[in-house]
């Protein structure tokens, strides 16, 4: 039989630690990155330029925008 078993191994309880806190590090992070994108954004405005003549599918709707700082 095996009997080299232990609660401490690394498929026991101290992979499951290692595993839970490298998922809760990665979803802190990704909060971080995911707050500062927002907060960058939200002090970036901008003017729609000849509202007019924007299409509904076109990729030249790009155009009609520029970001005032």
């Amino acid at each position: 039989m095996n009997e080299n078993r232990s609660v401490f191994a690394l498929d026991g309880i101290t992979g499951m630690l290692i595993a839970t806190v490298l998922l809760l590090s990665i979803l802190a992070g990704l909060t971080v990155w995911g707050l500062g994108v927002q907060n960058a954004n939200s002090e970036t405005f901008y003017n729609i330029k000849d509202e007019q003549s924007i299409k509904m599918i076109s990729t030249e709707n790009a155009n009609h925008y520029e970001i005032v700082k």
